[in-house]
């Protein structure tokens, strides 16, 4: 199975405000998206799963849209969230006080089948969050906040395979944890970040692996304007080790998939690497009007796929 994630952030806010949404409603322009991805015929592609991963506000209108085509035309589209909380609503337990937080149960029970987590942007805010604490007592980020931010991200996971969601779980490198020095030398530093990624964030996760997680490879590095994405045969040496880990580790085959940005000029290429089994989109166009087109959509799925 093939999988693309089209990771739409935050595409419920207009570009009068600062957005990317081409309308003024943002449930008109998801649901205007969904039915052009369908008439396009990207429900109807053999062995090959869409998630939408959305904004909560897009989340119903998404998931009342495809209702109202034959299963045929929709079963291979899923909608899912771009996060949950780690806790979670529960029988006999917290019936919901999570004032501002996304709950898995939540998210599941308005339709979602996919979480997004631990992305880079993600990572980002939780150690942001955890140094700034660290600084204001009068102490300093260590190897500890990497530790800590995993271990978070873990309880996450946890709350969304509790809840029945399938989880796209995102790890990657930085500048900083690569390195200087040939790729030679580079290549223990990253089997290592990705190692201790995997053995905290998808612990005790054991039984929720196979096809309920796909991983996410984010060469955080290379992501961004000007910056060099990674070559074919850096992704492979990432990937292999992936899937070579999670077999070590949790006795599971699971789906990797290139989260550094699935382009129309990238996706053959991308197709080749004999371990990746899809990728990540976000924006499908990166001049003019930059944005998310559904046409441009399909010529990137058309290309991965050739």
């Amino acid at each position: 199975m093939k999988h693309i994630f089209v990771n739409l952030k935050r595409f419920e806010v207009a570009r009068k405000f600062g957005g990317l949404c081409d309308v003024d409603i943002p449930e008109k322009w998801i649901q205007n998206v969904l039915e052009e991805c369908i008439n396009l015929g990207l429900g109807e592609i053999s062995n090959t799963q869409i998630s939408f991963l959305l904004p909560e506000a897009l989340i119903i209108p998404a998931v009342n849209k495809l209702k109202e085509f034959p299963g045929e035309k929709t079963g291979m589209i899923n909608i899912g969230c771009q996060g949950v909380h780690r806790e979670d609503i529960k029988v006999g337990g917290n019936f919901g006080a999570f004032t501002t937080v996304f709950p898995a149960t939540a998210a599941k029970t308005i339709g979602c089948e996919w979480a997004i987590i631990g992305h880079s942007e993600e990572r980002k805010n939780i150690r942001d969050i955890m140094e700034h604490g660290l600084k204001s007592s009068g102490n300093y980020p260590s190897e500890a906040t990497s530790e800590a931010v995993n271990k978070l991200i873990n309880k996450e996971v946890l709350a969304a395979l509790g809840a029945g969601l399938k989880v796209l779980y995102c790890i990657g490198e930085t500048a900083n944890e690569r390195g200087d020095g040939t790729f030679a030398e580079q290549a223990g530093r990253i089997k290592a970040v990705l190692q201790k990624q995997l053995q905290l964030g998808l612990h005790g996760a054991i039984n929720g692996l196979g096809s309920n997680v796909a991983i996410g490879y984010e060469p955080i590095w290379a992501i961004g304007p000007g910056k060099t994405p990674p070559d074919a045969a850096y992704i492979d040496f990432v990937s292999s080790f992936i899937k070579a880990e999670v077999k070590k580790l949790y006795d599971s085959e699971i789906a990797v998939v290139y989260g550094g940005g699935l382009k129309e000029e990238n996706a053959g290429d991308i197709a080749q690497v004999k371990n990746i089994d899809g990728g990540l989109v976000a924006l499908t166009r990166f001049t003019g009007q930059v944005g998310f087109y559904s046409e441009d959509l399909k010529k990137i799925i058309d290309k991965y796929l050739q």
